[in-house]
């Protein structure tokens, strides 16, 4: 079975994003039922030097957009990175969601070998589509993912694995 660009890059990242919009939801429903103030929620984090849990959420989605963007051979919506609440971030996630259902697989499939150049560091690097999105994009988007999970679940919130994973069938 051959596994396209399509198939393994938005509807994946759609999938997850519906996940951590659950994820957030039961975060707000927890400090809702504590008593806890939501933003202290919205700017914890793991460690100093990482991101806040907002931070986090916004960086997923401008992974998300800017892969679509990127192998469509389009420019990225531009965010404003401005949420600060539980409902905000949930109304990121949804259009970002719509962003990328906005595409046809055939915008993305056969970018495998597409130039991609992005600047990291001040520096322009250029992956080729497949490398860009199954050593950048995939590895990014689920390293915020997680993290988002993990600053929620560190803060007391009622989650498990299959919260991250979602419905399996």
């Amino acid at each position: 079975m051959t596994l396209s660009m399509y198939q393994a890059s938005l509807p994946v990242m759609t999938r997850m994003m519906r996940n951590l919009d659950a994820i957030l939801a039961k975060a707000a429903a927890h400090a809702e039922e504590k008593k806890i103030d939501p933003a202290v929620l919205m700017g914890s984090r793991l460690y100093p030097d990482m991101f806040a849990l907002a931070r986090q959420v916004q960086i997923v989605t401008d992974t998300a957009k800017g892969c679509a963007a990127r192998l469509a051979g389009v420019e990225p919506p531009k965010y404003d990175d401005t949420e600060t609440t539980f409902a905000e971030l949930a109304a990121r996630l949804q259009k970002t969601i719509d962003y990328l259902e906005s595409f046809e697989a055939g915008q993305i499939d056969g970018t495998e070998k597409k130039d991609i150049t992005l600047k990291l560091g001040g520096k322009p690097v250029t992956f080729t589509g497949e490398f860009y999105l199954l050593n950048f994009v995939l590895p990014n988007f689920y390293f915020h993912v997680s993290t988002a999970y993990g600053i929620l679940r560190h803060s007391g919130v009622p989650l498990g694995k299959m919260d991250y994973l979602g419905q399996l069938a």
